[in-house]
């Protein structure tokens, strides 16, 4: 049996043992210095506020229509769902 529990790696590769996780605690406890976290850019702004999933059921021909004009446009589903939808409702 090890001295020392490993709980598995960071996605930087640090082994993330006893010792490095109390450190952790440690740090956090005491206040992070936000500073020195890497900052991941997140999914890009749609509009005036953040955006909302709304699921739909297609049927499977239509939905077959979609991906393929999705590949045909070299865009996605949801892009041009989001298109069809605002020129619909600009339309009426």
């Amino acid at each position: 049996m090890p001295d020392k529990m490993s709980h598995g790696r960071s996605k930087t590769g640090v082994e993330l043992r006893d010792e490095v996780l109390d450190q952790m605690a440690t740090e956090a406890e005491d206040g992070l210095d936000t500073s020195r976290l890497r900052r991941r850019p997140g999914r890009p702004a749609m509009g005036s506020g953040p955006a909302d999933s709304f699921p739909v059921r297609l049927d499977p021909e239509l939905r077959q229509a979609l991906d393929r004009r999705a590949v045909t446009d070299d865009t996605t589903a949801s892009d041009i769902v989001r298109t069809a939808l605002r020129r619909y409702l600009e339309a009426s």
